[in-house]
């Protein structure tokens, strides 16, 4: 289901949905890496942020 883009917030930033190019490309420039990278993360510990980040700073 796609994201009810009239009401930001909540849930939506906490998860990284990869369904969605902006969402991809923001994310994957607040952690600083590529999109491969972010992708792959995600698939690792699944889409909650704070386990995407953790993940992401431990494999640097």
């Amino acid at each position: 289901m796609a994201d009810d883009k009239t009401k930001p917030g909540g849930q939506d930033r906490k998860r990284i949905n990869l369904s969605e190019d902006y969402e991809v490309r923001d994310w994957a420039k607040k952690f600083g890496v590529s999109e491969d990278e972010l992708r792959k993360a995600v698939g690792a510990v699944g889409n909650d942020a704070a386990k995407v980040e953790a993940h992401l700073k431990g494999s640097k």
